[in-house]
């Protein structure tokens, strides 16, 4: 059983490997990314729930058809 938090993440997660496949290099940004941050403590709630909304905005960057490169965060 998942929280409702950890639920979130992974369908972000799944998102944005999504979004990335059509974009050369963003899905290895994308597993750099989510790898670094997982290490976080669940009981870290604000610090997830930050990186959840940072994580949104990159999603939304990585399907603008004028976006060709990605910086890290």
């Amino acid at each position: 059983a998942r929280s409702k938090l950890q639920q979130e993440v992974l369908l972000l997660y799944k998102q944005c490997l999504r979004a990335a496949r059509s974009k050369p290099g963003f899905t290895d940004s994308v597993r750099y990314e989510f790898r670094k941050e997982s290490q976080i403590a669940r009981t870290d709630v604000l610090r997830i729930e930050h990186l959840l909304r940072q994580g949104k905005k990159k999603l939304v960057m990585m399907k603008d058809p004028h976006v060709t490169s990605m910086g890290r965060f």
